[in-house]
């Protein structure tokens, strides 16, 4: 089948992850990204020091390489990119890569390629056991400067998606930050990739770049040889290689329509989020770096709904002290005020990322020692982020978030552990809000069905939807076996988020929806019906949302929310929705959201 597809068969689909939305119809370049072949043999005592040396040359090198794709992208005014670079020199820096490698040299005496190949295998089994999907796609980082380092050390020649001389289609194994980031978007007009998630680097950056593409497809690399017609779909997540010329044609079309679509989007951005009624809703954007918060705010949204903190604590040997966090949060804080920011806390396990916080294997990461839980026990690393996170308030509208809880004992006693730290502050004579706002994650069972108690403990809930569709339908999204159940709209989650919003309603606080939903226009006409009053989102996302707002009619949501309630399966859920979709925004085809 493999030589069919490269040379005969026409009209060849392949259906992976939507990574980036939009349309192209170009020419395969196939670029070679490969895991490197690693043989392990063994070494004399003599020899290890040479072989240290090796190592230690490929590292440099790496390091050089890095840095001069670092200034390529400051010469091209995308500083906004850069910290993606700076994350791998950083990784660079780390001593359990780089001593666990020399370490291994020295006591096994084998060759350094095989000694990172084996360190790397235990950096990958842990990431692996993260359940965390957009955490676990962040090992793919060390795997992508690990692959360099041994390139370097096999003398191979880094090839680069800058060596393009006309317009094409990237396909590849894999793609790094470097990759992504060194692309003439004149060349480079769409990539595929073997492996990736919707929330890898590789499809954070085609969505910040603005180039479609589709990740996930498993075996597109053995499909293809290079030179080949080939449709990318980033809306659908599908490609056609040698495309019929009546396929080229229907393509061709959707492209257009897809085209005209979008440029009328970018209309909404900066325009009220509100219903033809006059409800207001909050739309603010979901940011891990910040170089994003300029964007969000630019693409109209009204503050930082989730600022995930994990990025500051991987792959480090030790967390990053209370100064170091300080000024990443000033760093955001600054250019999204008078906007708010809310900050997440440690939402990860400390064992995989952590050196010193010992925790031991845990047969089931998932619901073990994470989160709130970990911040509990190791309460030194809360109050650390604490401290940066309360100096930062006094810069802004600032709240803290706390995720994964799951009943009322944890949140007493973070709002106890935060109350001392304000007075620790005070009598510092270190400025602070000492009436911070504090709200939970809202994403394990436990926390719906105490909905109504936490409302009136808590200034805020935030549903973290992806979790919360995954603790209660017992799913693990990352088993090809049981994905296909991961369904937002089954009548459970439906009526697990209805609970949420009316406990919200009953006590007066703020109710926000962070997870995917929050983007998706099918189900963003269902949340407000439910009663959200915030929508937090990648800011991509933002006009499409405001698009359907201001089509949207209070009452209908009332009927709708009847309707589907009453409803005994998400294949019934989804008819019934599509129907409205229809008539309110009659011009959006099914996978035209911005993933």
């Amino acid at each position: 089948m493999t030589s069919l597809a490269r040379t005969e068969k026409i009209n060849f689909r392949i259906d992976g992850i939507a990574a980036s939305a939009g349309i192209v119809i170009a020419e395969v370049y196939l670029l070679d990204r490969r895991r490197v072949d690693v043989e392990e043999w063994s070494i004399s005592p003599a020899a290890i020091d040479d072989e240290i040396a090796k190592f230690n040359d490929a590292v440099a090198l790496a390091r050089e390489q890095l840095r001069q794709v670092r200034n390529s992208i400051e010469k091209d005014d995308s500083e906004e990119h850069s910290l993606i670079i700076d994350t791998q020199l950083m990784i660079l820096d780390d001593q359990m890569l780089l001593d666990g490698t020399t370490n291994l040299v020295r006591s096994a005496c084998i060759n350094a390629s095989g000694a990172l190949r084996r360190v790397l295998q235990g950096f990958r089994r842990n990431f692996e056991a993260v359940d965390d999907e957009y955490l676990r796609e962040r090992g793919s980082d060390i795997e992508m400067v690990g692959e360099r380092i041994l390139r370097n050390l096999r003398g191979s020649v880094q090839q680069s998606t800058a060596d393009l001389r006309s317009q094409a289609v990237v396909v590849a194994h894999d793609l790094s930050p470097a990759d992504t980031l060194q692309m003439d978007r004149s060349k480079v007009v769409a990539f595929v990739t073997d492996l990736g998630g919707r929330t890898s680097h590789t499809a954070i950056l085609a969505r910040s770049l603005g180039i479609p593409a589709v990740v996930g497809l498993e075996n597109i690399t053995a499909l293809v040889a290079g030179g080949e017609r080939i449709i990318v779909d980033g809306c659908s997540g599908s490609v056609v290689v040698n495309p019929c010329a009546h396929t080229i044609k229907h393509y061709e079309e959707k492209r257009q329509r897809y085209l005209r679509y979008r440029q009328q989007l970018q209309s909404y951005c900066q325009l009220p989020a509100q219903t033809l009624d006059g409800r207001k809703i909050t739309i603010k954007a979901n940011i891990e770096f910040p170089e994003e918060a300029e964007l969000a705010i630019n693409n109209g949204a009204e503050g930082i709904g989730l600022l995930r903190t994990e990025f500051m604590y991987m792959a480090r040997q030790t967390p990053p002290d209370e100064e170091i966090q300080f000024q990443e949060f000033k760093r955001i804080i600054e250019q999204v005020t008078p906007h708010p920011v809310t900050i997440r806390t440690l939402d990860m396990g400390g064992d995989k990322f952590v050196s010193d916080i010992c925790l031991g294997d845990e047969p089931n990461p998932a619901m073990g020692l994470r989160s709130i839980r970990l911040s509990l026990r190791e309460q030194q690393l809360f109050r650390t982020q604490l401290r940066a996170i309360l100096r930062a308030s006094a810069l802004g509208e600032v709240r803290i978030l706390l995720p994964m809880i799951s009943g009322v004992a944890e949140v007493r006693s973070c709002r106890a552990i935060i109350s001392q730290v304000i007075e620790e502050l005070r009598g510092e004579g270190v400025a602070c809000d000492s009436e911070i706002a504090i709200g939970i994650m809202v994403e394990t069972p436990s926390a719906v069905l105490l909905c109504d108690v936490f409302a009136r403990e808590v200034d805020f809930f935030s549903v973290g939807s992806n979790d919360l569709i995954q603790y209660c339908l017992a799913i693990d999204r990352g088993n090809e076996h049981v994905a296909y159940l991961y369904e937002p709209l089954h009548p459970a989650i439906l009526r697990a988020l209805t609970m949420v919003a009316e406990a919200a309603q009953r006590e007066g606080i703020p109710a926000c929806i962070c997870g995917e939903m929050a983007a998706e226009p099918i189900y963003a006409m269902l949340l407000l019906a439910m009663g959200y009053s915030e929508l937090s989102m990648n800011s991509g996302g933002i006009s499409q949302v405001k698009k359907l707002l201001g089509q949207w009619h209070s009452e209908n949501g009332r009927e709708l929310l009847t309707k589907i309630l009453a409803l005994t399966t998400a294949d019934e859920v989804k008819e019934c929705v599509e129907r409205q979709m229809k008539i309110y925004l009659p011009d959006v085809e099914v996978g035209w959201e911005f993933v």
